[in-house]
């Protein structure tokens, strides 16, 4: 077994010196690798923030409910209480009829024919704020309907176009991700297997020998396996880095316009396990295009 071990350890440590060998080359293709992995790794960030957004949305979405004339400030209150109780409402806050006027006065600048109103045409009003994990369109739609057909609510609304139109937004982000990951993901393989391929093409004399005097495919086709997954995790560290460049660039005016909203968003990067995935990902891209392409071009090269 100890035997075993430091065989594979030789032949990571040929497998990397082949690579420094030829600097050029391999600069190239962990840079490609890399560029072609931190795609993905961005588009995934850009998901994973405008999902903290939505969340710190929550008491943005609202159900207004209107309440009709006869019902009291009391009634309001119990209403408001009652509904409060409900597993898919965080808070209730009840605005009175008074209450709205006053406000419909100061930001309407009609405060003078207000006054002139024999009687406070606004009702009473209950602002209903959703748990989070209540906010999608189909359960705020179906809120909306249960409400309204209280006795007490003439009429519930929210405006649900643009709860909607993000909800849309993020799934299509969400399957353009996938779609992008599977694309490059097919590039990583073409990469790592062309030059895989070369590889064994400058190397076709000893591989013959090696053949000749009884190697096997799978002792010759160990370093080539070595030589994908280094360089798809060389890769995926060029990614990881090339990921922190641009958030680095991209977080202050991204900073600038969260405070111009008053919101206390922060952009947030790849944590360890997200990193320690494109590590493992590059490395398990690098180990299949090099076994694909190592077995393919072996099995043509068998001596007669």
């Amino acid at each position: 077994m100890r035997a075993y071990l430091l065989r594979h350890v030789q032949v990571l440590l040929a497998s990397l010196g082949q690579l420094a060998r030829a600097p050029g080359s391999t600069m190239m293709s962990v840079g490609v690798i890399g560029i072609t992995l931190a795609l993905p790794g961005l588009l995934y960030l850009l998901v994973a923030n405008a999902e903290r957004v939505s969340s710190e949305w929550h008491g943005g979405t609202h159900v207004s409910l209107f309440l009709h004339g006869t019902v009291d400030n009391d009634q309001a209150q119990k209403l408001a209480a009652h509904l409060a109780k409900r597993a898919d409402v965080n808070r209730v806050r009840v605005v009175s009829s008074e209450q709205a006027l006053s406000e419909f006065k100061e930001l309407s600048g009609f405060g003078e024919a207000l006054d002139a109103l024999p009687a406070n045409p606004l009702p009473s009003l209950l602002v209903v704020i959703p748990e989070p994990q209540y906010e999608q369109p189909e359960t705020l739609e179906k809120m909306v309907l249960e409400l309204q057909s209280l006795p007490a609510v003439e009429l519930a609304q929210m405006d649900m176009q643009w709860v909607q139109r993000f909800h849309v937004i993020l799934k299509l982000t969400r399957r353009a991700l996938i779609v992008l990951s599977v694309l490059l993901a097919l590039a990583v393989l073409l990469i790592v297997s062309n030059t895989i391929r070369l590889a064994i093409v400058n190397r076709r004399a000893e591989i013959e020998i090696i053949q000749l005097i009884g190697g096997t495919d799978r002792f010759i086709r160990r370093p080539f396996l070595y030589s994908g997954m280094l360089q798809g995790f060389l890769g995926g560290g060029v990614a990881i880095v090339l990921i922190a460049l641009c958030l680095h660039l991209l977080r202050p005016p991204i900073q600038v316009l969260a405070n111009l909203y008053g919101s206390g968003f922060r952009v947030t990067g790849l944590g360890v396990f997200e990193s320690l995935t494109i590590l493992a990902i590059g490395m398990g891209l690098g180990w299949l295009a090099s076994r694909w392409s190592a077995g393919r071009h072996l099995s043509r090269m068998q001596p007669a």
